[in-house]
């Protein structure tokens, strides 16, 4: 039975004790970085995480994060842990580690957990948006978040092909880099799928149990061709049904596609240590 996690009360009083898995909320522009996961040559947003906490403990840690978002990709509500000695107020781990980092990331809020806890594996869904700026002319404020496209969109065909998207199913056609890795499973299970428009905004929004790499962005870029005309809803179910590497796209840019929220079958604020 999954132990429930508590959230500790943030008294300057009461630190916390040696030896304690930490768990973090980040949030990041993932413009300028080449993901979430360490690289020797680039900077990520791992490097930059355990850097500041280096900077705050004098610890080296590892830091485990619950997806590996790629190049460029943004995050509001990243999760990540690692393990300290340090004995500090989970206040001061915020406040502190977001004096060492850099502007385009930050630590939204700290919890204490069990050693055991695993973001990656424990997480029980996540969910993504890709979010497309419906417009001829660009936009300075929108296009770090969003990726220009012109056009007609029809949302409601969009949203017809979404509902295809739902349960369990192989996504292989929407997966790249798949001859490498043969023996991975490409089945996934889709809990919510739709797209919106909000003025001159359109955001796709999908959440599974987890996603094979450059899948939503495939996606968006399968239902921005739904959206224009140029395949049907009964097209892009095809899509799912042939089951042909790389099949799905065009694979759109990382600026437009941000981890909303990573979701567990406990909540944090529950989780005693």
């Amino acid at each position: 039975m999954v132990a429930t996690l508590e959230r500790h009360v943030i008294d300057a009083g009461m630190p916390i004790q040696t030896a304690v898995r930490l768990v973090l909320i980040v949030e990041y522009e993932g413009t300028r970085y080449f993901g979430m996961q360490l690289q020797s040559s680039h900077s990520t947003i791992q490097s930059e995480l355990e850097k500041a906490v280096f900077a705050l403990t004098g610890e080296n840690v590892r830091v485990a994060a619950s997806s590996r978002t790629d190049t460029g990709v943004h995050a509001r509500g990243q999760v990540v842990s690692f393990l300290t000695e340090k004995i500090l107020p989970l206040e001061a781990y915020v406040q502190g580690l977001n004096h060492h980092l850099p502007e385009d990331i930050a630590v939204k809020a700290s919890y204490s957990v069990p050693a055991r806890f695993d973001a990656r594996r424990m997480a029980s869904s996540r969910e993504y948006t890709y979010t497309i700026l419906n417009s001829t002319t660009r936009s300075p404020l929108a296009e770090h978040f969003a990726f220009r496209m012109a056009g007609n969109f029809n949302i409601a065909a969009m949203n017809e092909a979404c509902s295809t998207l739902l349960g369990t199913h192989d996504f292989v056609s929407f997966a790249s880099a798949i001859a490498s890795e043969p023996e991975k499973s490409t089945v996934r299970h889709v809990y919510s799928a739709g797209v919106q428009r909000d003025r001159d905004l359109i955001v796709f929004t999908i959440a599974a149990n987890a996603f094979v790499r450059h899948q939503v962005r495939s996606t968006a870029g399968a239902l921005t061709q739904v959206g224009l005309g140029k395949i049907t809803a009964a097209g892009f179910t095809r899509l799912i049904e042939e089951r042909q590497p790389g099949l799905a796209g065009p694979t759109l840019p990382s600026c437009g596609l941000c981890l909303e929220r990573v979701n567990y079958p406990f909540t944090f604020e529950e989780m005693k240590q």
